[in-house]
């Protein structure tokens, strides 16, 4: 037998007991999301679109310069800030150099205090290595100012770009995935495009041991490692004395600045493939023009270069 009907206010309070306990059992607010709520939250406005020391203030177009006059020329004053940029390894063994290349350009586009906001997916760090607090001190950047997100696979890793990119406050966002995940496709590089367009932030997707496939990016880079100058350091720098006779500075302190080799393979504004080789200077957080691997003998001042006379002809033997 059915009892009877409760009264409107056992009814209510009734309801209230079970809000209550649903709201016990409910799941704790997503860590990333409170993250990137934080960070829109307490970012200072007025870090917003400065330069930092040794950083080009950007133009009134918005463009992210490299720092060097006939590449950023080359592609109409630099890389849009607010728009995709997809980052190869020419080989499997390059790439660190792609992601060294991608964090260069974050470096460029973030700004004095902006943050750069690294997602990772796991595969990449088992097989790489994890990103290491003074390497990134070494290469320019404060560890500080680097948020690093490690996710499990491609699906993750895009979800948690696409909701950064949400947030103003951040100088970059960078995306490294391995291989080529079911998620990345031409619909899922258009969602980032239009979040990078709607924020200005500036996402560089880096695709390790990934095969190119459409995409929405406004351009496509290879990158590949270069051998490294000798450093410019020498021990009268460090000890203030003469350093000993036929002492290399590369057998002293390591190798030189890094180095790549950058191919523009795809330019959605239409500049055609070029290909630069280029260093990353740490100190002043630019690319420049690669230094000589050698030094270079000059030209006699009191004798041409060259005899005047004809060259003689090779005289061939046969051997035995």
């Amino acid at each position: 037998m059915l009892g009877a009907a409760p009264s409107p206010r056992e009814a209510r309070l009734w309801g209230d007991q079970r809000r209550g306990a649903l709201a016990g059992r409910r799941k704790p607010k997503h860590g990333f999301g409170a993250l990137i709520a934080s960070m829109r939250k307490h970012a200072a406005r007025s870090a917003i679109g400065t330069a930092a020391p040794g950083l080009d203030a950007q133009d009134e177009a918005g463009k992210v310069s490299f720092g060097m006059p006939h590449i950023d020329e080359a592609i109409g004053g630099g890389l849009p800030r607010g728009a995709l940029h997809e980052v190869f390894g020419a080989r499997a063994a390059d790439g660190v150099a792609a992601a060294a290349f991608g964090l260069g350009l974050a470096c460029r586009a973030s700004g004095a205090d902006r943050p750069i906001l690294w997602v990772r997916q796991d595969m990449v760090a088992r097989e790489y290595g994890e990103l290491y607090g003074p390497g990134l001190q070494e290469f320019g950047l404060s560890p500080e100012k680097m948020v690093l997100v490690r996710l499990r696979d491609g699906l993750q890793a895009l979800r948690a770009g696409h909701e950064a990119l949400r947030c103003s406050a951040l100088g970059a966002v960078v995306i490294e995935l391995w291989g080529n995940p079911k998620a990345l496709d031409l619909r899922a590089t258009q969602k980032l495009a239009r979040a990078a367009a709607r924020s200005r932030v500036s996402v560089f997707l880096i695709r390790i041991m990934g095969q190119a496939q459409p995409s929405a990016a406004l351009s496509r880079w290879s990158v590949a490692a270069l051998r490294s100058g000798p450093p410019e350091l020498s021990l009268k720098d460090v000890i203030g004395k003469e350093a000993p006779m036929g002492a290399p500075a590369s057998a002293l302190f390591g190798p030189g600045l890094p180095a790549f080799r950058l191919d523009l393979l795809r330019h959605r504004a239409g500049f055609p493939p070029r290909c630069w080789h280029v260093e990353w200077n740490c100190e002043r957080l630019i690319f420049q023009e690669p230094a000589l691997s050698r030094a270079v003998a000059a030209l006699p001042a009191d004798r041409p270069a060259a005899p005047g006379g004809p060259v003689a002809p090779l005289v061939w033997r046969r051997a035995g």
